[in-house]
């Protein structure tokens, strides 16, 4: 666009109609303008009625249709998402898990019985496909994991609807240190009586080599419609019960890219401001900063390599389509 309107702007007032109408035949009003037209053109306004300005009513645009933004909330059992119809990734998710929620019992879910699927609750021209991940590089990266929902067949299924998920970096990163991460945030509840997490990409400026900051992001898809997040972030908010408000919180934002298994995972924490203006959300606004503690300085902040490659991207696809 940037290139288009340079061209424009350097041809002139006539160069500009005849850009965009192509060249004036003999017959054709010419298009300078003369200082002397201009001054009657204001000699006339001057002598009109004084204009009401309650002619004016931008908002009855919308009896045609409101344009949005709009996004597709969803209550799930185990989780509410939040998808970005722009991206085709959730905008956001928020999970509540407990000790008792992710223990394995003889009613938990087996993710070999569950299925990637479309999400019918948003229109399709929004909507993410199952046919947009194929041979794309990414794996379908849950937001809520699905080892999270285990009390349930029904909440796990669930967290195989794509609007749960995101294109990631496979080897090295979802099937690896993202796992171990979410392993993490698991092993909060011995700890704590309620661990709430929210989730979800983010698409951050990289510095660029002429100084400049500029996002740059991969899109997926036939047509290409799902954009690849960058980054994804995680905010974690630990609650023991009778505690009168307080919490302890930690947000954290790693990128979409392989991952030593041995980086710490306190090198991808961050100020919690630091990811409401990355991401434009507003969190924990309610909770007074004296009744919130960093969940780093009460536990030990970090990840516990363990063979997860047997429960990532094994679910079957819908019959008669393809499969990552």
């Amino acid at each position: 666009m940037s290139k288009y309107l340079t061209t424009t702007l350097g041809i002139g007032t006539v160069g500009i109609a005849s850009y965009f109408w192509g060249k004036s035949s003999s017959s054709a009003p010419t298009t300078s303008v003369t200082q002397t037209d201009v001054i009657s053109y204001g000699s006339n306004k001057s002598s009109q009625s004084v204009f009401d300005p309650s002619t004016i009513n931008p908002s009855g645009f919308f009896k045609y249709g409101f344009p949005g933004p709009i996004h597709d909330l969803a209550n799930r059992n185990e989780f509410v998402s939040c998808f970005d119809r722009q991206t085709r990734n959730p905008y956001w998710v928020v999970e509540h898990i407990t000790k008792d929620s992710i223990l394995r019992s003889d009613s938990s879910g087996d993710r070999k019985n569950s299925i990637f699927k479309e999400d019918e609750q948003v229109p399709v021209k929004f909507r993410g496909k199952l046919r947009d991940y194929f041979r794309s590089g990414y794996d379908r990266g849950h937001q809520a994991p699905a080892a999270d929902a285990k009390y349930s067949q029904l909440a796990m299924d669930e967290t195989f609807y794509l609007t749960n998920i995101s294109p990631q970096v496979g080897d090295g990163f979802n099937r690896d240190y993202w796992a171990h991460f979410e392993d993490f945030a698991r092993r909060l509840t011995k700890k704590y009586d309620n661990v709430r997490i929210l989730t979800g990409p983010l698409y951050l400026p990289k510095l660029q080599a002429n100084g400049k900051y500029k996002v740059e992001y991969e899109v997926i898809g036939s047509p290409p419609n799902i954009a690849v997040p960058t980054h994804f972030f995680k905010l974690i908010v630990g609650e023991n019960n009778n505690t009168e408000g307080k919490i302890s919180c930690a947000a954290f934002v790693l990128p979409n890219d392989v991952i030593n298994n041995f980086t710490p995972l306190a090198q991808f924490q961050v100020p919690i401001e630091a990811l409401e203006r990355s991401s434009g959300l507003d969190l924990l606004q309610k909770v007074p900063y004296y009744n919130k503690k960093d969940l780093c300085k009460e536990v030990k902040c970090e990840i516990i390599v363990r063979d997860f490659s047997d429960k990532i991207e094994p679910p079957k696809p819908l019959i008669g389509l393809p499969r990552k």
